[in-house]
């Protein structure tokens, strides 16, 4: 058959052989209709056209690739349309973070199945290991948030008197917070306890946002401690993160760090906290003659930078002071200590000057977590 002869087929025999075009792009047919296909190609453009664009398809649905999304190409997307129409109201810098993991949590409890809901994390911490099923770590990632609500006037998602410090330490209040919000939705599915957790995340957000720029400095009391709102934001980043990942590992499930900037804002935060944790570990923060002793943390990857941690006191170091140390640890692994999800006797890290003093900011960078 001549290209010709190809150009003037009848229409129900070319029609016949266009049906072959997109297993010919697939490279499934016999050879045969192969040669039939491309012989006839050569004389007919449309069908020549139809058979570029079958075969460049293909090439997408064969590649090497996996076919699921980046993981930051959410966050691109909207960096790009943001950029084309700023919002009204934009979220604080110091949420961001929160409004990330919360959203990223959210996209690994959609793809759990039943049974995954039945599985147990294990939350480790300071003073031991919680193990919860996937709707429990809700509840308590609910009951912590909210006394973020309650800083911002929004409703308590635990029933009954459950604020402020208990005459059994500092960390009854969570507990109890977390007991009584897994009690009140014993016999809630777990959809439910999701849409109930994402509500008030959302809901967190905005009245953030609506807060505007002085909102950063509103009070939130967690009932052990005291922490503007800018620093409550990320410590709930934190632990969102943190149990997302526990999680993750009860399930099998790939689960990527927070990005560097967030994750930087994390570590910013627990080296900030690092004094009153060390006088926690002391149980005295002593006050020195001369000038306050200082280590300097020195983070790398991809939250790098350096911070100077008063040794002695809770204050800032003076102007005088020299640091009597230097502790280089990886940024994602000073956070898994800071969870107490790593043991500080094998921290992987680099040290220099008092050896002393680096031991014992490592053993206290552990008790940063919460049950």
């Amino acid at each position: 058959m001549t290209g010709a002869d190809a150009a003037v087929l009848p229409p129900a025999e070319h029609e016949s052989v266009r049906l072959l075009l997109g297993a010919w792009a697939l490279d499934a047919c016999p050879d045969d209709e192969t040669a039939l296909l491309e012989e006839h190609l050569h004389g007919c453009g449309p069908c020549a056209a139809e058979a570029a664009r079958l075969r460049d398809a293909a090439g997408w649905l064969s590649a090497d690739e996996p076919l699921d999304p980046a993981p930051d190409l959410r966050g691109q997307v909207l960096e790009s349309c943001l950029g084309r129409r700023a919002p009204e109201i934009r979220v604080p810098d110091w949420a961001v973070p929160y409004s990330a993991e919360t959203a990223r949590l959210d996209a690994l409890l959609r793809d759990l199945g039943a049974g995954e809901w039945l599985e147990y994390a294990e939350l480790p911490w300071h003073g031991g290991v919680e193990r919860l099923r996937p709707a429990g770590v809700l509840c308590h990632l609910a009951a912590v948030d909210g006394f973020v609500a309650l800083a911002h006037g929004l409703a308590d998602p635990v029933p009954g008197r459950t604020g402020g410090r208990t005459p059994d330490g500092p960390w009854a209040a969570v507990a109890d917070r977390t007991a009584r919000m897994a009690g009140a939705h014993a016999g809630s599915g777990p959809d439910e306890v999701r849409a109930l957790w994402r509500e008030q995340t959302r809901a967190l957000v905005r009245a953030a946002s609506l807060a505007g720029p002085a909102g950063g400095d509103l009070e939130v009391d967690y009932g052990d401690a005291r922490l503007p709102a800018r620093d409550a934001f990320v410590d709930r980043a934190f632990e969102c993160w943190i149990h997302a990942d526990d999680v993750a590992r009860a399930v099998d499930y790939p689960y990527e760090p927070p990005s560097g900037p967030h994750l930087r804002r994390m570590v910013d935060l627990a080296a900030r906290m690092l004094p009153a944790a060390l006088g926690g570990l002391r149980g005295t923060a002593p006050a020195p003659d001369g000038p306050t002793r200082v280590l300097r943390l020195v983070i790398e990857g991809a939250a790098a930078g350096e911070w100077l941690v008063p040794l002695d006191t809770a204050g800032p170091p003076g102007v005088e002071a020299e640091p009597v140390a230097s502790l280089v640890v990886d940024g994602l692994e000073f956070c898994y200590l800071a969870a107490a999800h790593r043991d500080p006797a094998r921290m992987p890290v680099g040290q220099h000057g008092d050896g002393e003093a680096v031991r014992e900011v490592l053993r206290a960078v552990p008790l940063l977590s919460r049950p």
